[in-house]
């Protein structure tokens, strides 16, 4: 079965098309810059060979339309007709408390999906056009939408709900929803694959972190919590997220700098996190090298952000009643070893006791990184979201 899984951005569209009788990817790419000027897509087949199309790609249906024809061209594709997709399946940011898991697409899905935009506004609205374009371009073949939310609609109600009026909570559904579950969920049951162990009565907190990032705690494979929040926007400090503020301290902002709510969102979502208390940049490595060389604000945003990261893993051993598996994944999880190194610093009371040898220049790889005496294994496992999402997609599939 060859599976085309689509991750549709408001300007851009990443891509991977997987066989998955060996769980291979026999071609990806992106297509960036739509509706702008320079607008390009740069594809990639399986055995490394690269190539880059430039064209006017003015919508989403139009890109899908280069991806399509590159992937089935002569010279650069792996397929020789469309008819041998058996399915697409579309990584779909917010799907409220109706969606617990992935669904076939169909009018009722997608009349829900409208719906939720007011939840996800920058996220969901490009994820449907992606949905739309496969509709208009090739009818016939099956959608499936995989939701970052889903993983998280296990959380206990006391966990999800904020202490405001209820009435909020029930008139507009603000709540605490939780992203990144599809990682989350691909790390934590690989990581237990890898170990050779169930799930079931294992303690798990997964740490995915990147530009957004996002700690969540999993109990017997389910999650319990997640630290983020009705947005993408509450918990740990991210590249450009501040991540936990004070409500008080948003509201004095926005009275001082005398800003409405849109211009409020702009500050916190775009310009705050890593890239505000640096000056820099909101990419870790960036801010690193600038650390190296002694810039005491690069430094405080790397301690900032450990500190913010080991507070979540102690909340989330104390929710659980302790923590026996500790995984680090995403573009930061994977690839720092300092960074790993900071947040598990000074959580040896938990049982956490890194390996510096092995935790060393450690980048991209499946690992164990803890000491074999450590009561908690510390793992790195390399997020493969899209595979989950061809996995899901091809089960779905079956069973129609």
């Amino acid at each position: 079965m060859k599976i085309l899984v689509l991750n549709c951005g408001s300007s851009s569209i990443k891509y991977q098309f997987f066989s998955l009788e060996n769980s291979a990817v026999i071609a990806k790419g992106i297509v960036e810059k739509i509706g702008m000027k320079g607008s390009f897509l740069k594809h990639e087949k399986e055995d490394g060979q690269k190539v880059m199309f430039e064209g006017e790609i003015l919508d989403h249906k139009i890109g899908i339309e280069y991806i399509l024809g590159v992937l089935s061209s002569a010279k650069h594709g792996c397929i020789k007709t469309l008819e041998e997709i058996s399915a697409v399946g579309h990584r779909v940011v917010h799907g409220g408390e109706l969606f617990t898991e992935s669904k076939l697409v169909n009018e009722e899905v997608i009349d829900a999906l409208e719906k939720y935009t007011e939840l996800a506004p920058l996220h969901n609205p490009p994820n449907l056009k992606g949905i739309y374009g496969i509709r208009a371009l090739i009818p016939s073949i099956p959608q499936v939408a995989v939701f970052d939310t889903a993983f998280h609609t296990t959380m206990p109600k006391h966990a999800y709900m904020y202490a405001i009026p209820y009435a909020l909570y029930k008139k507009y559904g603000i709540r605490r929803y939780g992203f990144h579950g599809t990682s989350h969920r691909y790390v934590s049951a690989r990581a237990c694959e890898i170990l050779g162990v169930s799930s079931k009565g294992m303690k798990i907190i997964t740490c995915h972190l990147g530009n957004g990032a996002s700690v969540c705690a999993i109990k017997d494979g389910i999650s319990v919590d997640t630290s983020m929040g009705f947005t993408p926007l509450e918990g740990l400090v991210m590249g450009s997220r501040s991540g936990d503020v004070d409500m008080g301290a948003v509201t004095y902002i926005m009275d001082k700098e005398k800003i409405g709510t849109k211009s409020a969102s702009i500050l916190f979502n775009k310009h705050s996190g890593l890239l505000g208390i640096s000056g820099i940049s909101s990419d870790m490595r960036e801010i690193r090298e600038a650390a190296n060389k002694g810039d005491e604000r690069c430094l405080l945003a790397i301690k900032m952000f450990d500190y913010r990261v080991k507070k979540y893993i102690g909340s989330y051993a104390a929710a659980m009643g302790g923590v026996d598996l500790l995984i680090f994944t995403g573009g930061v999880g994977e690839n720092s070893d300092t960074n790993r190194s900071g947040i598990c610093d000074g959580l040896e009371f938990l049982g956490v006791e890194l390996d510096e040898q092995l935790n060393a220049g450690l980048r991209g790889i499946e690992s164990t990184i803890s000491k074999k005496e450590g009561r908690v294994k510390v793992m790195v496992v390399p997020t493969n979201e899209e595979l989950m999402i061809a996995i899901d997609t091809q089960r779905i599939i079956a069973e129609m």
